[in-house]
């Protein structure tokens, strides 16, 4: 075991003793799955270090780096996500380990990055050894959206990254994870002064002071302090936003822990514009025919810092008629319900979201329509019928846009305001292709024939070339780790599917 792996290993001996047997025994598949994500993004990304790649029928691909080593692997299908890596070779010599094989490449940044590949293949392997019959099952037919959240087991399906949770103990993960499906008691912190935007809920108040909902972990690791009063609730997908025990709102939390590629605290712009935001979009959603419903914002708060703030928000589940048997699921919780399989549901799906996605950018809105923030509400049989979309503080608004079609930009200007063509574009493909209908699709041919069949319905604008021609925009999400001095995000060109 390497460093990170035999550190989580003894803690979970202390903690789970039980799961110790199982983790060691995944963490062999655990580390193929990372070093297919890094397989990846070595291939298909802008790295400045290598000089060319070339590709041999079926015999792999090669990078020719810049100082004259030659790195071999298998050649790698883009949109594939169920495609572990065994091995590859520098200059002969083969690397079953993710981190092992960045600190041989000793490019600039390869350091912490390894240290980051390592604990997210740690991570994984108890992810996955805390199933009940492996990765990716499901205790019991998940009849809530957060059930089908916690489903999801492997986190990202392209991020190296993809469970990586530095600063997290293997008791931590086991208490906060939503794959280990624990309730997760939120601390309410009171403060005597704060920002406070839209509505906030009296239970939420103690007299003329406001209480702020405080992820444990942030109240140990980063405010010092006891969680005081505390509320109970169900973590979701992206770990620091959970489903509040009553069947209320959802409340988004700080944690400043670095997840994936960010750090997870909430901004004072993001607090200052969500009743601007949310209000706005609630519009805009209204000009889809009822196929696109947005969970709005109900209250904000900050303390003065991203450290301390929250956000209220309505729970998906507001736009599904559970009663009648409808069901709303986070896209990338879609193959927990086996409905991605048939060739004819992903067409259906792949119209819906692109007619949705299309006709809001042709509008004036670049939604970030990857699998966590994009719900499906499906029938009774399992069609998608409509979207739900969460989570607005990344979104983009083109004012340009929106005057042609004599709508109001909302009153604001920030990172959120933008009429740059290429900006909005990345936005909303370098999530949607590869985030939504490539991770739901698992592969090239399959994305190819769902997306055949759906663009001959889509109607036509000037950005749907971005996908029937390409190249598609995608994050490089292999290079913003290597890039630590370029903030934001950094993009490669991926071809696309239909060619």
């Amino acid at each position: 075991m390497s460093d990170a792996e035999a550190a989580l290993g003894a803690e979970l001996g202390a903690v789970r003793p039980d799961l110790a047997l199982p983790y060691a025994a995944a963490l062999p598949g655990a580390r193929a799955a990372v070093l297919a994500r890094l397989w990846r993004g070595l291939t298909h990304e802008p790295l400045p270090w290598v000089a060319r790649r070339e590709r041999a029928g079926g015999d792999g691909v090669t990078l020719l780096l810049a100082d004259g080593r030659r790195l071999h692997g298998p050649e790698v299908d883009p949109y594939a996500t169920d495609a572990p890596v065994e091995q590859v070779w520098l200059d002969g010599r083969p690397y079953d380990r993710p981190a092992r094989l960045m600190s041989a490449l000793a490019v600039p940044h390869s350091a912490a990055f390894a240290a980051e590949l390592d604990h997210s293949a740690a991570s994984l392997a108890l992810s996955r050894a805390g199933q009940p019959a492996g990765a990716g099952s499901v205790v019991a037919a998940p009849e809530r959206s957060w059930e089908w959240e916690q489903s999801v087991v492997d986190g990202h399906p392209f991020h190296p990254n993809c469970r990586s949770r530095p600063g997290f103990s293997a008791a931590d993960q086991l208490a906060y994870g939503p794959e280990h499906r624990q309730v997760v008691p939120l601390g309410l912190a009171p403060v005597d002064e704060a920002l406070v935007v839209g509505e906030w809920p009296e239970r939420f108040q103690d007299g003329g002071r406001v209480l702020v909902p405080v992820h444990p972990w942030q109240a140990a690791h980063v405010l010092k302090c006891p969680p005081g009063e505390v509320i109970d609730a169900h973590p979701l997908m992206s770990l620091r936003t959970l489903a509040l025990a009553d069947g209320g709102a959802h409340v988004k939390t700080a944690l400043s822990a670095r997840l994936t590629s960010s750090v997870r605290d909430i901004s004072g712009y993001s607090i200052e514009t969500s009743a601007i935001v949310s209000d706005f979009m609630a519009e805009v959603a209204s000009r889809t025919d009822g196929l696109l419903h947005v969970t709005r914002t109900l209250g904000a708060v900050t303390a003065g810092s991203p450290d301390l703030a929250a956000v209220l928000r309505e729970s998906p589940e507001r736009y599904a008629d559970t009663a009648t048997g409808e069901r709303v699921v986070p896209v990338a919780a879609l193959a927990a319900t086996g409905l991605p399989g048939s060739p004819s549901w992903l067409a259906d799906f792949s119209r819906l979201a692109l007619t949705v996605c299309l006709r809001l950018l042709d509008l004036g809105v670049a939604l970030e329509a990857h699998g966590q923030n994009l719900l499906v509400v499906l029938s009774p049989a399992g069609a998608p019928v409509r979207l739900v979309y969460r989570d607005l503080a990344d979104i983009r608004v083109s004012p340009a846009r929106l005057a042609r079609h004599g709508v109001a930009a909302p009153a604001m200007t920030g990172r959120i305001i933008t009429d740059d063509e290429t900006t909005l574009r990345r936005k909303l493909f370098g999530a949607l292709i590869t985030g939504t209908l490539g991770a739901t699709a698992g592969s090239t041919p399959v994305l190819r024939e769902a997306l055949a069949a759906a663009v001959r319905d889509v109607p036509p604008t000037a950005d749907l070339a971005t996908l029937t021609e390409g190249p598609v925009p995608t994050k490089a999400l292999t290079l913003m780790r290597l890039s630590p001095e370029r903030p934001g995000d950094l993009w490669a060109e991926l071809p696309t599917p239909l060619r």
